[in-house]
């Protein structure tokens, strides 16, 4: 029996059209998307729920300390000091839970004995500054603008099959998207930079 071969100018019949998504696009697409929904998750966990479930109460400071340490900087011979500042005394919770004799926690300033900080039980032995929950708010924001980002890539991979290939793959992404999913990506975007910003300034001066 003869076998009709195709014409040497006709694509073959395994080949994604010209312009078509490409399933590496799609995949990344998905890997960014998938990695923008666990950023919502942490947001989630780290701010309000950490809060929520946490032990409210008071530490009372026996003495503070700074902690040096020293890093090699990348871009010369130098040593780069950063600094931390811990506060040590009785941890006395709201609840009338035992007391800890022994606590410690990151603090913003050098307290003097016998100083009170508002502070926050969240494990067995660890404590945090209480920022309230405007500073818990702030650090799920943090999270959750920043996961505006993969999520507008992911949306934008995912529809279009961009594989982050260069000028000409944006191209032909951008053309097979249309106007409409440009414009929520590029808003999604700018909402997530100037929102991760403005939540990264209120969780450090609240």
């Amino acid at each position: 029996m003869a076998q009709v071969h195709g014409s040497p100018g006709s694509p073959a019949t395994n080949t994604a059209a010209p312009g078509g998504p490409s399933a590496l696009g799609r995949l990344i697409g998905l890997g960014l998307l998938l990695a923008g929904v666990v950023l919502l998750a942490l947001g989630a966990y780290l701010g309000p729920y950490s809060y929520a479930t946490s032990t409210p109460g008071k530490l009372t400071v026996e003495t503070c300390t700074v902690d040096y340490k020293y890093r090699s900087s990348t871009s010369s011979s130098s040593r780069k000091r950063t600094k931390t500042k811990w506060c040590y005394g009785t941890f006395t919770a709201a609840d009338g839970s035992p007391k800890d004799l022994n606590a410690e926690l990151k603090s913003d300033a050098l307290h003097q004995r016998g100083d009170v900080i508002e502070a926050l039980k969240t494990g067995d032995t660890s404590y945090q500054q209480d920022q309230g929950w405007v500073g818990a708010i702030a650090v799920g924001c943090v999270w959750w603008f920043g996961a505006l980002v993969p999520l507008a890539l992911g949306l934008f991979s995912t529809t279009t099959g961009f594989a982050f290939g260069g000028a000409s793959d944006f191209r032909r992404s951008r053309q097979a998207a249309g106007q409409g999913l440009i414009n929520t990506v590029y808003s999604l975007i700018a909402v997530g930079v100037i929102g991760f910003g403005i939540s990264l300034l209120v969780m450090f001066f609240v």
